[in-house]
């Protein structure tokens, strides 16, 4: 497994069934944003060709994809697919890829929202990117505290 450089952008996937949120870092890799929301089809597969429509105008030298885990730290079958999604990207894209733990990273995006007094109905798109944002930075954090 090759290890995500340490400098130039990295991005961030945060699964989901239906929605994908993207983050992406800044060269220096020290914050992360949210990007876009991917929307996935019932049935269909991972929607490739706008993932690779942002790759292209980014130039990432890496991807973290959030990797689903239970409560207690276990994997079920989302996990399952984000790692075959981080496969399949890994091969696709030929970048270094990292699985991460995104347990509550959702959870902690609506809390953002609605610490700045925001409402979370109809934001899903939003609340998706948002939680790709604080798992690559959950992410980007401790390679530096490492």
């Amino acid at each position: 497994m090759v290890a995500i450089p340490a400098a130039g952008r990295v991005l961030g996937l945060d699964w989901g069934t239906r929605r994908i949120g993207l983050a992406v870092s800044d060269e220096t890799q020290l914050i992360a944003r949210p990007l876009a929301t991917l929307t996935r089809r019932a049935g269909k597969r991972f929607p490739m060709p706008a993932f690779e429509a942002h790759l292209a105008d980014l130039g990432p030298v890496g991807i973290v994809v959030g990797l689903p885990l239970d409560p207690a730290g276990n994997e079920g079958p989302a996990a399952t697919e984000a790692r075959a999604l981080a496969h399949d990207l890994g091969a696709r894209t030929h970048l270094p890829i990292t699985l991460w733990d995104e347990r509550m990273s959702t959870a902690r995006a609506l809390a953002a929202i609605r610490e700045q007094g925001g409402s979370t109905r109809n934001r899903a798109e939003d609340v998706d990117a948002l939680a790709a944002a604080i798992l690559l930075q959950h992410f980007l954090e401790s390679r530096r505290s490492a």
